[in-house]
């Protein structure tokens, strides 16, 4: 147990919350930048509809984490200095996981679609599927199975 005050808790909680936010947004930023450019190449002309699909699940994937990953800087921002700040840290915490959700996705399906078009469908639905568990592992298993083992069940 350590001797920091409620006050202390929300302050420390607060900014490792935003800290974690900095870490994760570059890349969705890329990502998603990536993504924008894509459609202007010569060689997406050439996709087949499925991997155009796939390709659009993935470009709304990132867009919807980027929301979700900026929302709670956005939420901070708006309820600022309105004593609000377990609500906050329990509102990012929750948006933040669903932002991580949508870039696991999108980065699974964005993987899908360029081995797609290096190999056959069924090597890069294979491919595709042991990136995704991969996320799915350490993003949300690992963690679920340490919470399980924790006393206190904590919160999303």
């Amino acid at each position: 147990m350590t001797d920091e005050t409620e006050e202390e808790r929300l302050d420390r909680e607060l900014i490792e919350l935003l800290n974690e936010l900095r870490v994760v947004l570059p890349g969705v930023q890329v990502l998603f930048a990536f993504l924008l450019a894509v459609p202007f190449t010569q060689r997406f002309e050439r996709v087949t509809e499925l991997q155009r699909d796939v390709f659009t699940v993935s470009l709304v994937c990132t867009a919807l984490g980027t929301a979700f990953l900026i929302a709670p800087s956005s939420f901070h921002r708006i309820r600022f200095r309105k004593h609000d700040k377990e609500q906050l840290i329990r509102t990012g915490n929750r948006l933040a996981i669903a932002g991580t959700a949508f870039l696991a996705v999108a980065m699974s399906t964005a993987f899908f679609v360029v081995a797609d078009m290096l190999y056959h469908h069924l090597l890069a639905a294979t491919l595709t599927g042991a990136v995704a568990a991969v996320f799915v592992w350490l993003w949300y298993a690992l963690p679920l199975l340490r919470r399980g083992t924790t006393e206190d069940g904590g919160e999303p």
